[in-house]
């Protein structure tokens, strides 16, 4: 018995596998874009209004527990810190500053920062805090 090929003409287009996988890429993407949050986590201290930080531009200078300062997601000292947004500074005369401070810092440790802020003359700078729910 001889094997004798399909010689029919298909007039359709089996997209069945294509939606297949355009679903599982979209999960994949939703997944992923959910997933990634920008700067450490840190236990915020509570205050009854909280401002927006609608500008994309904005830095966040965040102070850990443990004392040691992120400027965005990078582990910076002191003086690296004050490079850094001398710099930022140079590029954005308006340049915004956010200090996230956990609530069990050293009230210094957030004071050393401020200060230097202060020495870059940055004048737009913000405290962020978390909403009390009442």
């Amino acid at each position: 018995m001889r094997f004798k090929p399909d010689t029919r003409i298909y007039d359709e287009v089996n997209v069945t596998p294509l939606m297949d996988l355009a679903w599982n890429l979209l999960i994949i993407f939703i997944v992923m874009a959910t997933a990634t949050v920008q700067g450490i986590s840190v236990d915020l201290p509570k205050a009854s209004s909280s401002p927006s930080l609608a500008k994309p531009r904005t830095k966040a200078i965040t102070i850990a527990s443990n004392g040691e300062i992120y400027l965005d997601t990078v582990n910076v000292t002191l003086a690296e810190l004050e490079a850094q947004l001398a710099n930022f500074k140079a590029a954005d005369p308006t340049l915004p500053v956010v200090v996230k401070g956990d609530a069990a810092v050293q009230y210094q440790r957030v004071i050393d920062v401020l200060e230097v802020i202060k020495r870059v003359r940055i004048s737009e700078v913000g405290l962020v805090t978390q909403r009390v729910v009442k």
